[in-house]
């Protein structure tokens, strides 16, 4: 068996283009485009990187993109300033502080700093709370986008045994969140499970987000279940790959995500679907017909 590759670079097309149609819509309607501002602080250059890529597609779904380039001496008192003007600003509906911040920098603060209501990556505890409870939340767009692509393999993901590696409130605690709002049946391991394979091992959906590269082997897969890597790691000589084997994993697995382009372009396309959901929002019009259905109460 060799598994089909979940193309993520042609879902998150797909996405943009929704975007880029209900975007044109919310201008009509409102006078303005929605509008996104990316707070970079510092030049880690992958960071760069990222931050370059989101500008190029926020703009070409028609969404207004304010960008701000702090250096890596920044003050915190100087940033939550900046995250305070934005939340202030009617034409900012959401704010992207990239991370990792400088030493000096308390990233929590910052990010529990930035309004709810304009809190695209979802990180805010009001947002990381309602997603838990089932209520109406921006929610954090990598488990989102891994979500869409799962729900793609699968004819129903009810009851689906689903195993989540990793605990991270970024990935692995909503991704958790996110397949119990569709009633699937999770597990989630971490480095303190005593037999990490005695659970990927039985997992129809596994979704790994360990940031360990190669971490899951071939032989820890369930035969015919769907894998979902969201690791990125840079080896010494200069390659990228996951936190799964995919060489191994893909003799094994139904469908896999390759590494890159899999959730990676799920991750900004799920940016653009926040920031235009949180415009909606804020404006007191419905959500966009691009909105995936996040929570589903049974």
């Amino acid at each position: 068996m060799t598994a089909q590759l979940i193309d993520g670079k042609s879902i998150a097309a797909t996405l943009d283009e929704k975007v880029a149609e209900e975007t044109a819509n919310f201008k009509k309607r409102v006078g303005r485009a929605p509008g996104l501002a990316a707070v970079l602080v510092g030049a880690d250059p992958a960071s760069e990187i990222y931050v370059r890529n989101k500008v190029r597609r926020t703009q070409k779904a028609g969404l207004e993109s304010f960008e701000h380039r702090l250096s890596a001496e920044t003050e915190e008192a100087e940033l939550l300033a900046l995250v305070d003007r934005l939340n202030k600003d009617e034409a900012v509906d959401g704010i992207l502080v990239q991370l990792p911040l400088p030493s000096q920098i308390d990233s929590a603060r910052v990010l529990n700093a930035i309004s709810p209501e304009k809190d695209v990556d979802g990180f805010h505890p009001v947002n990381a709370g309602r997603l838990a409870t089932g209520l109406q939340a921006l929610v954090p767009c990598t488990p989102l986008g891994c979500l869409i692509m799962a729900e793609r393999q699968f004819e129903k993901i009810d009851g689906v045994e689903s195993v989540v590696v990793g605990r991270s409130n970024i990935v692995g605690k909503p991704m958790v969140q996110l397949l119990i709002s569709r009633r699937a049946t999770v597990t989630v391991v971490h480095s303190a499970t005593a037999d990490i394979s005695a659970h990927t091992r039985r997992a129809d959906l596994l979704v790994v987000a360990a940031g360990r590269p190669k971490l899951i082997g071939g032989d820890q897969i369930k035969p015919g279940g769907v894998v979902i890597d969201v690791g990125i790691n840079r080896l010494d000589n200069g390659k990228i790959v996951g936190d799964v084997a995919f060489d191994e994993a893909k003799e094994v697995a139904r469908a896999i995500t390759p590494v890159p382009g899999g959730v990676g372009p799920m991750t900004i396309a799920c940016l653009l679907v926040n920031t235009l959901t949180a415009a909606c929002r804020r404006k007191g019009l419905a959500d966009p017909a691009c909105t995936p259905r996040i929570i589903a109460t049974r």
